[in-house]
This record gives structure tokens, sequence and C-alpha cells, in this order.
């Protein structure tokens, strides 16, 4: 029998501006793009890698479903509202082309509001009707739609340059991958298995040994790679020697130390306590690059964000 998501929760979310597609897609306007074309203001992703904020489509294939309960994730979890769901389950599935064609109409559908702005920038608005780069990011975990590597090649053809962020839980998943996208994140969010189960809390199995597996298999990965290190105050900013032997393992081409963000549904889970200061940011950043070797070469202030690289400052702009 297929799962079948309450209507109460799609309610919700489209309350909270998802473009739904399908049975487990997604779209959502991402902040910057706004900031990008209405205040000339870019992300930290333009800043570092040259994506373009307004050319950039936010989404996920694996809007309900995900490996893990973060406690600071943003989205909705099972239990949240009441209701609850099977989130290891996709519904049945939609095909790669649909989900790639029908993000693209979404995100024309999010531009059409911005004609009638006072402030809107028209070279900028014009060009945002041509994405340029998706961001398989959105919420949920990628990795299960079993279609990913095909949903990768799709936007590919379509001239995207193609951010997949992954938990690293299903190393089996990645390894199977036969289109990279151009830049692959893992999630380090926690330096030891104590502190990840706290903090990640994994719905599967072994889920510290699958995410150290990951780490193991990313230096056979051709396209660039990069460690997101969601910081949560009080509950994973510390054992810098232990993040550090992690790292070593990985060998990433980036590193990004960023700030837990007071947003969305973790307001349920955490306090505005929690969020760190840029400040404490840049120190845990210092002490890491003492300890890793990597060095700092940047930094977004409005996001909190600082990037690390075993590479110069000339190896950030993206390249397909």
């Amino acid at each position: 029998m297929e799962q079948t998501i309450p209507d109460s929760l799609i309610q919700t979310l489209k309350k909270q501006r998802y473009h739904l597609i399908g049975n487990h897609s997604a779209v959502k306007r991402c902040k910057w793009l706004y900031e990008s074309i209405i205040n000339d203001r870019i992300c930290y992703k333009e800043k570092f890698y040259g994506i373009k904020s307004h050319q950039c489509l936010q989404m996920t294939p694996a809007l309900h479903y995900c490996t893990q309960q973060c406690l600071f994730c943003w989205r909705v979890q099972s239990g949240d509202l009441q209701v609850t769901w099977d989130e290891m389950k996709l519904p049945q599935l939609n095909h790669p082309e649909e989900i790639a064609n029908a993000s693209i109409k979404a995100q024309e559908k999010i531009l059409s509001g911005y004609k009638g702005h006072p402030k809107v920038n028209w070279r900028k608005l014009t060009e945002a009707h041509q994405p340029k780069n998706v961001a398989i990011s959105l919420t949920g975990e990628p990795t299960l739609y079993p279609d990913l590597s095909e949903l990768i090649r799709t936007y590919k053809q379509k001239d995207f340059t193609v951010f997949l962020v992954t938990n690293g839980t299903l190393p089996e998943k990645l390894t199977k991958l036969n289109q990279e996208p151009t830049q692959l994140y893992i999630s380090l969010c926690a330096p030891n298995e104590q502190i990840y189960k706290k903090t990640c809390r994994p719905l599967i199995p072994k889920a510290w040994e699958k995410i150290n597996e990951t780490l193991e298999i990313l230096q056979s990965v051709k396209c660039r790679t990069a460690l997101r290190m969601t910081l949560v105050k009080n509950h994973n900013m510390n054992n810098l020697d232990e993040y550090a032997k992690l790292i070593e393992k990985a060998n990433p081409t980036f590193i990004e130390a960023k700030a837990y963000m007071h947003i969305g549904f973790s307001n349920l889970r955490l306090g505005f306590d929690n969020m760190p200061q840029l400040s404490e940011i840049k120190a845990f950043a210092e002490e890491l690059s003492k300890k890793t070797g990597y060095n700092i070469i940047d930094e977004s202030t409005d996001s909190r964000v600082v990037l690390l690289s075993r590479k110069d400052k000339n190896s950030k702009n993206i390249v397909k």
C-alpha cells in the first residue's frame, strides 16, 4: 500500500511557500534569489563559487523523507505537527525528467511575482528565467530517491551546474552514482558517535559507521567535494581534534563551517541561543585550520559561514 502524506501537512508546506512537485519533490524560493533581484545582495555560494544567486534553483526530490531527524534542521519532521509518516519510504516515484521540468516551471512561477516590485533589477530578473545552477539541498535526504543519477544527468543536459548535499548515511547510493554532480557536499555535523546521535538523531542502524564509510570513499569522487559543518552552540562545536581526523579521512576540496540558523521547524527543538555568532564560527574555523592545514580563504557575514580549502583562493570559482 502506497504511503500518503496527510493533507494537513501539505497545506502547511504550501503556506510556507513550498511548490510541491509530483509525489515527493519540491521547490522553494531561496531568500537570496529575492535579495539578489531586489536588493542586489548575493549569497555565499556566489561569493565563494561564482554561482549566481538569481540563477540558482533550490529543490529536493525527497521532501518529507530523510534518514535523520537533526535538531538543527528547518524541515518538518514526522511528529512535529501531531502527524506521523515513514520518513524512509518514498511514495510512487516520479520520473527525473518530469521532476526537472516541473522544478523549472515552479521557479518561473516564483519569479512571476517580481515584475511589479519597484526595486526589481530587470536584467537579473530576465536572467533568472534561465536558471544555471540547481541546489539539490532544500530538505530531506536526496539519495533516498533511487533515480538520483538520472536527475543529475537531466539537469546537466539542460546546461545546469549541480550542487548535491547529502548526509552521507547511504554510502552505497553514492558509490552507485554514475553521474556525479558539479560539487558534492557531505554534511559533517558531529565529531564522534555520541554527539552525532544526540544532534542528528539517526533513523537507521549503524549510521555513524556509514558516514565514516562515506568519508573514506570521498577521495575517489572525481568532482569537487565539500564538508558542510552546521555548528550548533552547546551541541557540536568542541572536540576539534576528532573533527580533524574525520577531515583527514575525507580530504575534501572545501570545508564550510556554518552557523545553525534559528528558522523553520528547528524552533521546536532548539533555542535562539543555540545560534553561534560569526565571531564564534571564525574562532572555530581558525582552530580547525591549525589542526588540519586547511586555509581560511573566505567568509560570509550574513550567512555566518567560513570557507576553508586545501587549495588557494583561485580554486573557488566553479567549473562545469
